[in-house]
């Protein structure tokens, strides 16, 4: 197999006609949710800080991935500069910020459908057929460096291996999400409705990002320097899906303590679909995002660390990572765009840990364990938009509760790890 070059210059930054011109096809779409596994803020360092093409690459990722974030910042109540003239200030405890009615209404997320106890046993039966005869629709398409999505098809469900390699990836990393979500939790897809798993690989020229776009997959080449291919890790193709899942349970708003738990999420699935593919129960897991996504000239090894946020790189070019492993050191920042929507790349260092601490104390298959009361939390449809860390962590408690009763050692382990990370369940 041979993985086909990104080769050729990136677009300077400030000009991108590619991004703007009519296609054949259909650009991301900017109203829909984009969420890309690479910070904002990494990137900018890179366009700060390195030489020559890498930090070419890193502006031009940075300005589709702004022209991409637009409507989504419009639609949380932010424009890029901050707040917008007449939306009400967040308060002192209120990080989560501000949520429109609109937003509230949210037409493009699907509403969560009845929970199996409300269903009379001839439907839950339906459904549990349905399910158990689930199977994935995949598809793997080829941008051919463009941004016309989704591009050529060059993998499609059933079909056998393909000679570009990125192809592969994307395939399995697809399969191996789906497999996660279906046969641990009994999900038909990441809306629970069979949506077919569409993914794109070779978007753009040196991309140094991969994301969901609301539809679908997205992924780019890396730069070669300090990023590689972004279908190289598992665990990268589970947390972008795992965003797709959030828009269509919990619909978490992009910004404050609810965006982090957004990144939250989906970096707790894309770790599980790497465990649960390797086979590693947690206490053997080295519980890093990203791993293997930098090259050989970057001093760290991952995106991010679940088992110890903030250690995750120490680069010249990439800063220290920041991450915050407890609420002692949170960073409370503002909502915009140069802050990271207030840091939901950062304070998700909170939760992530508070998750590893749990998994690591009940011991065995994380997916099986803490990973089921995460997935319940998700899907009981109880959660507003805006929720934070106190009431998401409240929201473990009931659901360790309800699935695993009163005392039990799930339920210890997730206050326990809850109060090491010092957020109070409210």
């Amino acid at each position: 197999m041979t993985r086909r070059a990104a080769g050729g210059p990136a677009t300077p930054s400030g000009n991108s006609p590619d991004l703007l011109a009519p296609q054949r096809d259909r650009r991301p779409d900017p109203g829909r949710h984009v969420c890309g596994v690479v910070p904002p803020f990494l990137l900018a360092r890179l366009a700060d800080r390195a030489d020559g093409r890498v930090a070419q690459s890193a502006r031009h990722t940075l300005a589709v991935q702004r022209t991409l974030r637009v409507q989504r910042e419009t639609r949380a109540g932010l424009g890029p500069a901050g707040r917008r003239a007449g939306v009400p200030a967040a308060g002192p405890g209120d990080r989560a910020g501000f949520v429109p009615e609109r937003l509230r209404r949210r037409p493009d997320v699907r509403p969560l459908r009845r929970p199996p106890a409300d269903l009379e046993p001839g439907e839950r039966a339906e459904r549990e057929g349905a399910r158990a005869a689930a199977s994935p629709h995949r598809s793997v398409h080829d941008a051919e460096h463009g941004n016309a999505l989704p591009g050529v098809l060059r993998r499609a469900e059933g079909d056998p291996v393909h000679a570009d390699e990125s192809v592969n990836e994307a395939y399995d990393g697809l399969g191996a999400t789906w497999s996660l979500f279906h046969e641990v939790y009994g999900r038909d897809s990441l809306d629970d409705a069979g949506l077919p798993l569409v993914a794109s690989v070779h978007f753009e020229r040196e991309y140094e990002n991969a994301f969901w776009d609301g539809e679908q997959m997205v992924f780019g080449d890396g730069d070669g320097e300090i990023f590689g291919s972004f279908t190289d890790c598992v665990d990268v193709i589970g947390h972008e899906l795992a965003h797709g899942f959030t828009q269509y349970t919990t619909g978490f708003v992009y910004v404050g303590q609810s965006g982090a738990l957004n990144e939250h999420v989906s970096d707790v699935f894309g770790v599980l679909t790497l465990q649960r593919a390797l086979g590693h129960e947690a206490r053997e897991a080295d519980w890093l995002v990203g791993k293997g996504l930098f090259t050989d000239s970057v001093r760290g090894d991952a995106l991010r660390s679940m088992k110890a946020p903030g250690t995750a790189y120490d680069d010249p070019r990439l800063g220290k990572d920041p991450q915050p492993a407890t609420m002692a050191d949170y960073a409370d920042l503002p909502h915009d765009e140069e802050h990271d929507n207030g840091g939901v790349h950062i304070n998700s260092g909170i939760p992530n840990h508070a998750f590893y601490l749990a998994a690591v104390e009940l011991g065995g298959s994380a997916w099986e364990g803490v990973g089921r009361v995460w997935y319940d939390v998700m899907t009981a449809g109880r959660l507003p938009k805006d929720a934070d860390f106190p009431g998401f962590a409240r929201a473990t408690l009931t659901a360790a509760d309800a699935r695993f009763g009163a005392g039990s050692a799930q339920v210890e382990a997730v206050a326990g790890a809850w109060e090491e990370v010092g957020v109070a369940p409210a």
